[in-house]
């Protein structure tokens, strides 16, 4: 019988490590699913919650590049180089280039795009949202949350244009769910992203912040050991 092992990834659209921590975890997934010939005793699932870094965030944002560096490196251009420094050097050993112009804004209507369409369409539809999300912001540039980058992400997602665009336009639709998991998950003890729960049949697995890809490898090897 197989074990449903469920991966909980709990981020924020506008987190950069949550990006990385993303194509880490999905590197040591296909590691261990490209090492067995045979199938293996467990099914991960990855589901998304919602965190939000900066709630306080307008939906019309403000320049992230002067954002990151006022509120995150004291105004000084040499720490927001060697920031970007690091950063960029990370996402390249990942598959990612990032950017650091555009817009920071609020991201609670990423998320309720999300979670309806994570409980709708399913893990595959969510998970392809999410990379598209992170992709527009985080490589193109793009307004995290507008309905533009929003209608792109399901449109990446195979959803029907049409559906989409009601629910993206009707703001009310899910929003109440939306803030009530963020709250739950600040019950939870997440106090930061990304958080990473892989439940195992014998014990979890839980990784606070961005972590090596091995890290995560090992865990998932591990919960499989431990279901055989």
């Amino acid at each position: 019988m197989v074990y449903e092992s469920q991966i909980s990834f709990t981020l924020d659209t506008i987190c950069p490590w949550t990006y990385l921590a993303k194509r880490r975890l999905e590197k040591a997934l296909d590691e261990v699913l490209s090492s067995s010939a045979s199938p293996l005793p467990v099914n991960f699932t990855v589901k998304y919650l919602p965190y939000q870094l900066y709630p306080e965030a307008t939906q019309a944002g403000e320049d992230k590049y002067e954002w990151y560096k006022k509120s995150r490196y004291g105004d000084s251009d040499e720490k927001m180089n060697m920031y970007i420094t690091l950063m960029s050097a990370y996402g390249k050993s990942a598959g990612i280039e990032y950017k650091f112009g555009g817009t920071v804004a609020n991201t609670m209507n990423a998320h309720r795009l999300i979670q309806h369409f994570q409980e709708d369409k399913g893990p595959e539809a969510a998970n392809k949202i999410v990379s598209s999300l992170y992709r527009q912001y985080f490589e193109e540039e793009r307004h995290p949350s507008s309905p533009q980058t929003l209608l792109k992400a399901t449109t990446e997602a195979g959803i029907p244009e049409q559906e989409a665009k009601t629910f993206i336009d009707d703001e009310d639709e899910g929003l109440l769910d939306t803030k009530l998991a963020v709250r739950e998950q600040a019950g939870n003890g997440v106090d930061a992203v990304p958080h990473i729960n892989i439940e195992g049949k014998r014990r979890d697995f839980t990784f606070e912040g961005c972590r090596e890809v091995e890290d995560y490898r090992k865990a998932l090897e591990q919960v499989i050991k431990e279901s055989s």
